[in-house]
């Protein structure tokens, strides 16, 4: 439901909970904070025949046991393993975000048979090295699981887990295709770290990338000044000069930010790391894990569908398994509430016990059902109910076009007269409006990270930027029966604009019978990319110009009496960086100016939402 007055109050409570997700694990402290409903949902699924493996270990702990990389750097580790003897498959996690902070879940997965071990990627923590972002995860994923399948109570199977960047490290170790890696679950991580990541549909995901790479930059600089060497100042005259404590530099802290403002076309930078590019390397099962309003949805659904038929091998292509919940790094797991919606209490999983499971099956053999599912588990929301599927996209979901309509070119915001249909336009007249990049559109909610905006994360009411004029709004009349949306999100507009460089963006939501506007999944496209990533054309003002807006994937029953709404307009900041609409290189630019941009839905131009209706 809809949580009223105390939206504000939890979402402060939310910007709190991400802060603790990202710098602690991506979800450890969020699991341990809900561990009764975690548990409660688990033990449901146990009663319908979720089996477990039976081990039950001590578990005896090596701290920082170093490996040595080919270049010569050595990265630690901490080891948990079962206090017993014999040989053990080994799961192996390698973060940035501090190993310690996965200590929980090396306790559970040693205790249940396996060594767990948790390393400090390169330039992290208790590694060393320079860290750099995708930079040497390949090769020293390859070196690491290599040298944690040599390891004496090792039975030569290595597997791998973790979320976000964490999930990077997966993936690009995989396409190093060490031999000893057997299998992969990544949780909400992408395919592609330009599109889908650092940028998406050409714009710069300014929020996620300047909070991320601060975080990332706090750890660098901790090591920087325990460098501080007193020995230099001992000539210092007189003594009263000597610095005591002397701050280091901040400049180069952290390289690879200016990197990716000054490569924001999809060009070798990109493509040396590209996971996407890559999926006939990758030979090993997956489990992957996505979520509704997470940051990296779009890759994870991609990296699903594409490794089905372009995995290295028949055990990677049959190998796929996909479950999607709701939050991601808009809220973690182990939650009913994400954002400003209750998704009931069928929503919580305990991700540490289902990824466990999986391995119990692939790498032991153990008959606790996995086997025998479907490949594909979903929440579908509205419903609130999970749901086994055969596959993703779903076969019997099929496209329908719900066309853009206004009588009088009337739907700028709330009070417009916009609406959507399946019936196709005869003669209408075109919607235009003023962007302004200096009172750009605000951030409500959405797929956000690292830390919630004050305006919320993930699900939250959209009415206060639907009554802005620089918002079209376009809705359906409320539907009399359920109404369902599963599957990949378009919009194929026609437009034009006054400028030689703008963004169009779109949202989908679904109003509440009481008004409630929730935003289920967004996107946007930066005109200048709008035949392609690799290389940037500027428009012709006043040209007509058909584009598609990738607005990813959702599933969603649209419940009897609620109605589907789209959002037109052109930003969405600071989600994304505001197109300043001068053509001028992004990253430099500080002129701006207002774009007159134009939606035509007539005859001759029918742009459309474009949704798959489950029926």
């Amino acid at each position: 439901m809809f949580r009223g007055a105390s939206v504000q109050k939890k979402t402060a409570e939310a910007g709190k909970a991400m802060r603790i997700h990202l710098w602690n694990g991506f979800g450890r402290e969020l699991k341990k904070a809900t561990l009764r409903v975690a548990c409660a949902v688990m033990l449901a699924w146990a009663a319908a025949g979720v089996a477990r493996a039976a081990e039950n270990y001590e578990v005896a702990v090596e701290r920082n046991v170093a490996a040595k990389m080919r270049d010569g750097v050595t990265l630690r580790a901490d080891i948990y393993r079962p206090k017993a003897d014999g040989k053990f498959p080994v799961l192996l996690v390698r973060t940035p975000y501090d190993k310690t902070n996965e200590s929980s879940f090396g306790m559970k997965g040693a205790a249940r048979g396996y060594v767990v071990v948790e390393q400090d990627v390169r330039g992290r923590f208790a590694s060393e090295g320079e860290f750099y972002t995708f930079k040497n995860e390949s090769l020293d994923g390859y070196d690491t699981v290599e040298w944690a399948a040599a390891l004496p109570y090792s039975n030569g199977k290595v597997g791998m887990f973790g979320g976000s960047y964490v999930g990077a490290t997966q993936m690009l170790a995989a396409i190093a295709k060490p031999p000893h890696l057997a299998g992969i679950c990544p949780t909400v991580t992408a395919s592609n770290y330009h599109d889908g990541w650092t940028y998406q549909g050409g714009a710069f995901e300014q929020w996620f990338n300047e909070s991320w790479s601060t975080g990332l930059a706090m750890n660098t600089m901790r090591r920087r000044l325990e460098e501080s060497n007193a020995l230099a100042g001992t000539k210092t005259l007189p003594l009263a000069d000597f610095t005591v404590l002397e701050a280091p530099s901040a400049v180069g802290i952290a390289p690879y930010f200016k990197d990716w403002l000054a490569h924001p076309d999809y060009d070798a930078y990109w493509k040396r790391w590209s996971i996407e590019d890559h999926y006939g390397e990758i030979q090993v099962p997956v489990l992957s894990f996505a979520a509704w309003y997470d940051i990296f949805l779009g890759g994870s659904m991609k990296n699903y569908v594409r490794l089905k038929t372009e995995g290295g091998t028949e055990a990677a292509k049959h190998g796929q398994r996909l479950v999607v919940y709701v939050g991601g790094h808009a809220g973690g797991s182990a939650s009913r509430w994400v954002g400003g919606v209750d998704f009931g209490e069928k929503l919580p999983i305990d991700q540490d016990e289902l990824t466990l499971r999986w391995y119990d099956s692939i790498f032991k053999g153990v008959a606790n059902g996995v086997e025998h599912e479907k490949p594909v588990k979903i929440f579908v929301m509205g419903k609130n109910e999970w749901r086994d599927e055969d596959d993703w996209p779903l076969a019997r979901a099929k496209n329908a076009k719900y066309y853009l309509h206004s009588a009088n070119g009337g739907a700028a915001g709330l009070g417009g007269n916009g609406t959507l249909s399946t019936a196709a336009p005869a003669e209408e007249k075109a919607d235009q409006y003023v962007y302004d990049p200096s009172d750009a559109v605000p951030t409500i909610g959405g797929p956000l990270c690292c830390g919630a905006l004050p305006t919320g994360i993930g699900p939250e009411d959209q009415r206060p930027a639907e009554g802005r004029a620089d918002v079209l709004v376009f809705t359906t009349p409320a539907f009399a029966k359920d109404f369902e949306v599963t599957g990949p999100v378009t919009l194929d507009l026609y437009v034009s604009s006054s400028a030689v460089d703008t963004d169009f963006t779109g949202m989908l939501v679904d109003v509440w019978p009481n008004g409630f506007a929730q935003n289920l999944t967004s996107g946007i496209l930066r005109m200048r990319y709008r035949n392609s990533q690799e290389k940037a054309e500027l428009a012709n003002p006043g040209e007509t110009y058909h584009v598609t807006v990738d607005l990813w994937a959702t599933s969603n029953v649209f419940l009897a009496g609620h109605k589907l709404r789209l959002e037109v307009s052109s930003s969405n900041f600071p989600r994304f960086d505001r197109n300043l609409n001068t053509g001028e290189i992004q990253s430099r630019g500080t002129r701006m100016i207002k774009a007159t941009n134009v939606i035509y839905h007539d005859k001759a131009h029918p742009s459309a939402l474009i949704v798959p209706v489950v029926p």
